[in-house]
């Protein structure tokens, strides 16, 4: 058994916990982070890096299936999925190993092994000090002044559905599959869910969609949701909207799996290879000592303020661990705030709503700021923008000129509420719009700014024109 001490302990290395150390070390803190596998967490290894990867081979692929509209004959096509899946752990690798040198530039000493945090000592009279149990068995006990809780959270299930990991799958259990199946259901039609349905129908799968809510990606706006189901629907994606799964209807036999789905009292079978089940992620808090803290806990998640302070002032959390949105950047952009708290600093207050969301299906989904509808509930007399992507030479050039960019502005006091887009690279122009919002710009501030021609982003200069109807493709 040894001990350690520590200005700051990061109970996860991913990338809220990185994030949050990398922070601390540059604001002169010492600093250890506590990791179980491997530093990057889930985004790195089972979430965002790897699907994202797998879904620009999916791209590729369907483009060059369609190159002859680009006047290009090409010979025989073949998708090798083992090649497709060697490439998506070379990109792992790399990240990976950049994190690593990260934590060496910053001289932050790493701690394997399963962080615990254990009660007050006579070395650490606030409860806060975690034991890390090492994969030999040795005990190591790190005693700090600060902990960062970034622990993150892993998929959700349906109560009374049986995960194997097989043909009954969650989004990692995918991520490890060796070869395609030749068709799937995917259980919800949240971000996860049709990310996994448009990239498996790009490499050939035939993708059926089962999603409890009327519509899908229900947070998003929905003109957005509109027009993603209508293009997965021409794109072959069977969709089954406002129906619950009935896990007790779930069988496995001869390689398949069958379920039945209950839509407004009609049962609906359905059957294929595979299943993944999308429904969510919890947070992980079982088994990191909260019962040895006065750390309150509502709802599945950690209680924090707006400094990410837990109830036990010196313990921060940050990430999934907290709910809300579920999102790399945010968690990331939660231990910097953390961070900075800890060193005495008095960092801006997150504002959920103004955190860019980001959807990599085909075609792209991005929005930041209130939906349409949400708008309206608050209390705001609006005014909206909207511009297709049909309208933009870039777009027409690229061959992908599905979509649209949508504006809500208030047409009282003129500002920006909200900004939602489907189309080409969509999730690259979001950021323009979120900036926009922070500064309190008006649609007639963000369309005078020159956009360069041709690219995509004139759909977003377009359409904050056309809120006043002044557009000028339009």
């Amino acid at each position: 058994m040894s001990e350690h001490r520590y200005d700051v302990v990061v109970l996860g290395g991913g990338i809220g916990g990185y994030t949050a150390a990398i922070r601390a070390a540059q604001l002169g803190k010492t600093v250890a982070v506590v990791e179980r596998e491997k530093l990057g967490g889930t985004c790195l290894h089972q979430g965002c890096i790897p699907s994202k990867a797998l879904l620009r081979s999916a791209e590729v692929y369907a483009t060059m299936k369609k190159s002859e509209e680009y006047g290009i004959t090409a010979g025989s096509l073949e998708l090798k999925f083992e090649n497709v899946i060697a490439r998506k752990q070379r990109i792992v690798d790399q990240l990976h190993q950049g994190l690593q040198f990260l934590m060496k530039k910053n001289k932050i000493t790493v701690h394997y092994g399963n962080g615990r945090i254990i009660g007050p000592s006579i070395f650490s009279p606030r409860s806060g000090a975690v034991s890390v149990e090492k994969e030999d068995g040795d005990i190591e006990t790190l005693l700090s002044s600060n902990l960062v809780i970034a622990t993150g959270s892993k998929p959700r299930s349906l109560p009374g559905l049986e995960i194997d990991g097989t043909h009954i799958m969650t989004s990692e259990d995918a991520l490890r599959m060796n070869e395609l199946p030749k068709s799937i259901i995917i259980i919800g039609g949240g971000v996860i869910g049709v990310e996994w349905a448009s990239m498996l129908r790009d490499f050939g799968v035939e993708v059926t969609i089962v999603e409890y809510e009327k519509r899908l990606v229900s947070l998003e706006d929905g003109d957005i949701s509109k027009e993603l189901e209508r293009l997965f629907k021409k794109r072959g994606i069977n969709l089954v909207t406002g129906a619950k799964v009935l896990p007790d209807s779930v069988k496995i036999a001869e390689g398949s799996v069958t379920l039945q789905a209950d839509k407004q009292g009609e049962l609906i079978e359905l059957q294929a290879d595979k299943v993944l089940v999308s429904v969510g992620r919890a947070a992980n808090i079982e088994g990191i000592g909260l019962e040895n803290t006065d750390i309150k806990v509502d709802k599945g998640v950690i209680r924090v303020n707006r400094f990410m302070q837990t109830t036990e002032s010196h313990i921060y959390a940050v990430g999934d661990v907290i709910g809300g949105l579920m999102l790399a950047h945010m968690a990331g952009h939660e231990g910097i705030l953390a961070s900075e708290h800890i060193a005495g600093q008095t960092p801006h207050e997150l504002q959920a709503h103004l955190v860019p969301k980001c959807t990599y299906t085909r075609p792209e989904i991005a929005s930041v700021g209130y939906t349409e509808q949400q708008a309206i509930d608050l209390g705001h007399q609006i005014k909206v923008g909207k511009f297709s992507f049909k309208g933009i030479g870039k777009a027409l050039v690229y061959g992908d000129s599905d979509g649209f960019v949508k504006v809500i502005a208030d047409s009282v006091t003129n500002d920006i509420l909200g900004v939602h887009m489907i189309g080409p690279h969509v999730t690259n122009s979001i950021t323009e719009a979120a900036l926009a919002q922070v500064l309190n710009a008006t649609p007639w501030e963000v369309g005078q700014t020159i956009h360069p021609h041709p690219t995509l982003s004139e759909a977003l200069g377009e359409a904050m024109l056309a809120v006043d109807g002044i557009a000028i493709s339009g």
